[in-house]
């Protein structure tokens, strides 16, 4: 099948978008290059792909089906489905762009000409009411609700600058990670409620909640479960994260604490490093486990009373799990620092750059209602589709 070619060129002044067909190449948004300083990340020896179950080589239930770039050294840090409007907002260093999921035609970016604080995205989120909200390096929370931007800065009571994520709950309740703390927005009102001292540590990255609307809350020092009343608190003491049988550095977090050594280009700093409390992303999945990615200690999975840790041993592609999805049919997704692996409950899959990844380390996944896999990394996103869908 063919590709439509997509060139997206930022500029301070203007967009410029072309479009022409090209058999078989690559979509490309470009964007502008980052600053010299970016480090490039090491390039991970794609680890062979076995189904365990059977011992032998499997064969892989997924294909690539379309690739875009963003520009060499752009990072795609998170990926959000807007269901409302069957789109994909594209999360990435230097702003968002907004996808047609039918189409695949650019509808709109996002960066500070349009009203972002700022156009390095970590996460975002599209509420039950249709808002988008963006959680930015440094400009606090960006929202955009019909074509109306808002920004949320401390002064209006945000713990930080630095947003990593959002949840919801059912009564619209929203919930936002941050580097200083975690918040309750309530919407009606306009207000932050910041739980600091609650946490076992105050830099949050995953955040999901349950059926119970219990929230769910992935930290750099272990995991934090708040029920509207009470907290409970999980590490590797209790079963967070699988040992350190790659013998790796023992780190209390990527950095030393500080804003510049936490800034997610440069976490890896060229060398893998083990701490099972740091949990960077985390799902509820459909029957109400949780599943924590973990930094090292690979992924976690808790019943609510036991844990069952995985790891490259057990089919991941790296045991650094930057993201977390489950799709429609039931499959779990991992991001790794070695690849994307696939996990039907039995079976594992395994995909690097060599099966079309744009790059090794995933930083973010979304699934659609098709569920079409879109994966994003260093210089774009793939789109992965069931081979037997694509046949029909």
């Amino acid at each position: 099948m063919g590709f439509m070619q997509h060139i997206v060129r930022y500029s301070a002044l203007m967009i410029i978008l072309l479009s022409a067909p090209f058999g078989c190449s690559d979509n490309e948004f470009q964007a502008p290059k980052q600053a010299a300083t970016d480090i490039k990340e090491p390039e991970t020896k794609a680890p062979v792909e076995i189904n365990f179950e059977r011992g032998s080589q499997a064969v892989k239930t997924y294909g690539l089906a379309e690739s875009f770039n963003v520009g060499e050294n752009v990072y795609v840090r998170s990926l959000a489905v807007n269901t409302q409007g069957n789109t994909l907002l594209v999360g990435t260093s230097v702003g968002v762009v907004e996808v047609d999921l039918k189409t695949r035609n650019m509808l709109s970016t996002y960066t500070r000409d349009q009203g972002l604080a700022n156009e390095y995205v970590f996460g975002m989120l599209v509420d039950r009411d249709g808002s988008k909200w963006f959680g930015t390096n440094g400009g606090g929370i960006s929202k955009l609700d019909n074509n109306q931007w808002k920004t949320y800065f401390p002064m209006h009571g945000l713990a930080d600058y630095w947003v990593y994520s959002f949840t919801q709950q059912s009564d619209g309740t929203l919930w936002v990670g941050t580097w200083a703390g975690l918040n309750k927005f309530d919407k009606s009102t306009e207000t932050f409620t910041t739980y600091l001292d609650e946490l076992v540590n105050e830099w949050v990255y995953g955040l999901d909640v349950d059926s119970k609307d219990q929230v769910w809350i992935g930290t750099e020092g272990g995991i934090n479960m708040f029920d509207g009343q009470t907290w409970k608190t999980w590490t590797h003491k209790d079963g967070l994260g699988a040992e350190n049988s790659e013998n790796l550095p023992v780190s209390t977090n990527t950095g030393l604490g500080t804003r510049s050594r936490h800034d997610l280009s440069v976490m890896e700093m060229g060398t893998a490093t083990y701490n099972p409390n740091y949990v960077f992303t985390l799902i509820i999945a459909k029957d109400d486990t949780l599943w924590a990615g973990t930094w090292g200690g690979g992924v976690a999975h808790f019943d609510g009373s036991s844990w069952v840790n995985y790891t490259k041993k057990d089919g991941l592609a790296g045991n650094i799990i930057y993201s977390i999805a489950q799709d429609d049919v039931g499959n779990f997704w991992f991001g790794t620092n070695g690849g994307l692996s696939r996990f039907d409950g039995n079976h594992w899959e395994i995909f690097t750059k060599s099966d079309g990844l744009l790059d090794n380390s995933v930083y973010a996944i979304a699934a659609t209602q098709n569920n079409d896999i879109w994966v994003g990394s260093r210089s774009g996103v793939v789109l992965l589709q069931n081979k037997e869908l694509q046949k029909k």
